[in-house]
C-alpha cells in the first residue's frame, strides 16, 4: 500500500471517529436540529455514567422553561431539554396538518437520533405524557424507563376532572366561565381573571410565579395550544379531546413512575386509576403542589424521582 492511499484511509477513520464522538457526546451544551418545518432548540445539563433523561414538556406548545428545577436530577446524568417545534425558541411558525401526535412523536425520534440516545429515560409532562407513551409504542428501543408526570391520558377524564374542579370555584366565576365559554369569546377580560384564579388554584400555586412560568407563558406556542388542546386548561375543545390511552397503557413493559400534585388539575384520583394500569408503576402523590410540581415543591417532585431511578438502577 503506497504512502498516499494509506494518509487516506487514515483521514477517512479520523473523520468516522470525530462524527462518530459528536454523535454520541451529551457535554453540556446548547443548539438546534432541524426537522420538518424548521428547527427545535435543545440544551444539555449535566453529564454522568448513568442513563440520561429525555424531557417532553406540557403544552401542546408550552415550552421547556417550567421544567428549571428538574435541572437538579443532572447531578449523575445528563439531561436533555427542547422546545418542541411551534413554541419557546424554536421555530414558531407551524401548519395545522403538522399539530398531531404523530408529528411530534417523529420529532422526538429525530431528536433522539441526532444527539445518538442509546439507552434513556423519558420524562413527560401533561401533554407530554401523550407523547412519551405514544413515543415508547412507535419506538421502545432504549427506553429503560418512562416518568409520566401529571398525566393527560384521556381526553374525556381530562374534561371530567376539569368540570368537577369549575365546580369547586365560586358561583359567580362559574357563570362567567359558562357565560363567554357560550359565547367563544375566551379574550374577554373577565374569562381571562377567572381563568387565572383556576390556574392558580390547580397549575401553579406557588406564589408569586417564578421567572419559568411567566417565560412558558411568554413563548407559549398559541396557535398550536389552541388548535390540539384547546383556549384554556379547562376548555379542552382540541384534537387531543378524543385522546385515550388507557387500552394502551397495560402493554407497558418497562418501570413507570406516575406524579401528580395535590391539588393538580390531573386529578390524584385519575391518576391512581392510570398508575393501576400499568404493570410496574409507581405512584407519587406531591404534597401541597397543583399541576407544575416541580414549580410548587421541587424538593418533594426531586425526591421521588430520583428514588425511582435508582430502584430502577439498583435492579439492572
Amino acid at each position: 500500500m503506497n504512502l498516499l492511499k494509506r494518509i487516506s484511509i487514515f483521514i477517512l477513520l479520523y473523520i468516522g471517529l470525530i462524527q462518530c464522538h459528536t454523535l454520541h457526546d451529551l457535554s453540556p451544551r446548547e443548539g438546534y436540529i432541524n426537522v420538518p418545518g424548521g428547527k427545535v432548540w435543545y440544551k444539555i445539563v449535566g453529564k454522568g455514567s448513568k442513563p440520561p433523561i429525555l424531557m417532553l414538556h406540557g403544552g401542546p406548545g408550552a415550552t421547556s422553561y417550567y421544567l428549571r428545577p428538574l435541572e437538579s436530577l443532572a447531578a449523575d446524568r445528563s439531561l436533555i431539554f427542547f422546545d418542541q417545534l411551534g413554541c419557546g425558541r424554536s421555530t414558531r411558525q407551524m401548519d395545522t396538518t403538522q399539530m398531531n401526535i404523530a408529528f411530534y412523536v417523529d420529532e422526538v425520534e429525530r431528536v433522539k437520533h441526532a444527539l445518538g440516545l442509546k439507552k434513556f429515560y423519558l420524562y413527560g409532562q401533561s401533554w407530554g405524557t401523550i407523547l412519551a407513551v405514544e413515543y415508547y409504542f412507535a419506538h421502545p428501543e432504549g427506553i429503560q424507563g418512562i416518568i409520566l408526570a401529571s398525566p393527560a391520558l384521556s381526553g374525556k377524564l381530562w374534561i371530567r376532572d376539569a368540570r368537577l374542579l369549575l365546580s369547586q370555584l365560586p358561583d359567580s366565576l362559574q357563570r362567567i366561565i359558562y357565560h363567554y365559554e357560550r359565547l367563544k369569546k375566551f379574550d374577554a377580560p373577565a374569562y381571562q381573571q377567572a381563568m387565572m384564579v383556576y390556574y392558580k388554584k390547580h397549575v401553579a400555586r406557588k406564589q408569586p410565579w417564578s421567572a419559568d412560568i411567566d417565560s412558558t407563558f411568554a413563548y407559549l406556542g398559541h396557535e398550536v395550544y389552541t388548535y390540539m388542546n384547546g383556549p384554556s386548561e379547562f376548555t379542552f375543545t382540541g384534537t387531543m379531546q378524543y385522546y385515550d390511552a388507557t387500552k394502551k397503557l397495560p402493554r407497558i413493559k418497562v418501570p413507570v413512575l406516575f406524579i401528580c400534585g395535590q391539588y393538580d388539575e390531573a386529578r390524584p384520583e385519575t391518576t391512581a386509576y392510570y398508575a393501576g394500569l400499568v404493570p410496574n408503576a409507581r405512584l407519587a402523590i406531591i404534597p401541597d403542589a397543583a399541576h407544575m410540581t416541580m414549580q410548587d415543591n421541587p424538593e418533594k417532585d426531586l425526591q421521588a424521582i430520583r428514588e425511582f431511578l435508582y430502584e430502577v438502577e439498583e435492579k439492572k
